[in-house]
């Protein structure tokens, strides 16, 4: 499974992308509004960091004719740049038309498998179901992902799906198992894969360990340092 940040924060994706395991970024109008900065040259600067990571940038208006001007706009600011629109009726009627464009569109804020299936229908590049706001009102996030997962492998549908609005590693794991092609989280939620109580307690364990016994072990590190001095 890919991991992807959902953040617009450079710091953040700075940060996510030195570990070599973040995959691309997913950006929304709140996000990309907190950051306050000009949205095409914020979205041009956080694909420069990505580099070859695919990051998706959304449109704003909810009428077809605008929703297409403003996605053929967003496609041109950068080749890693995926188009995301929202699942309603002028956002499918604009997919249809920008996939057959071979415009990349990530149909967002999906919360039905009927949903999940009119978009792959339409060409959706990305399906993006959104599992936390599910959870939020008391429905089961994870029922939808299998039921899309189902519904996308019977037919071959080749959309892939976006397992968004992650709160926990829980919903991270149960998305890998069910073989979501791509988890996207907040960056404290990718933090939190990390850490591991035990981890913590036996790493302590170690250097403490260490601690006691360099008196009598010397220290392998100054030992070598002083056999090979800089020249």
């Amino acid at each position: 499974m890919k991991f992807f940040l959902d953040t617009a924060n450079l710091d953040e994706i700075r940060q996510g992308m030195s570990f070599g395991v973040i995959d691309g970024i997913t950006t929304n109008p709140t996000l990309v509004a907190k950051e306050k900065k000009p949205f095409r040259e914020h979205i041009i600067e956080i694909c420069n960091i990505v580099k070859t990571g695919e990051v998706s940038a959304e449109v704003v208006s909810t009428d077809t004719a605008y929703i297409l001007r403003e996605a053929r706009e967003i496609a041109t600011w950068h080749p890693n740049v995926i188009v995301k629109i929202p699942t309603i009726p002028d956002g499918v009627r604009a997919l249809s038309i920008l996939s057959k464009e071979n415009i990349r569109v990530n149909m967002t804020l999906v919360f039905s498998a009927p949903q999940a299936l009119i978009v792959a229908k339409a060409g959706a590049y990305f399906v993006s179901p959104f599992l936390g706001r599910l959870d939020d009102i008391a429905s089961d996030g994870l029922t939808l992902l299998r039921e899309i997962m189902d519904i996308y492998e019977a037919y071959g549908y080749p959309t892939q799906v976006l397992a968004a609005s992650l709160r926990h590693p829980l919903h991270v794991v149960a998305a890998a198992r069910m073989g979501a092609h791509i988890g996207t989280m907040p960056y404290k939620v990718f933090e939190m894969l990390f850490k591991h109580p035990l981890t913590d307690r036996g790493l302590e364990g170690f250097l403490k360990d260490w601690e006691k016994a360099r008196e009598t072990l010397g220290d392998v590190f100054q030992s070598a340092a002083s056999a090979n001095p800089k020249r």
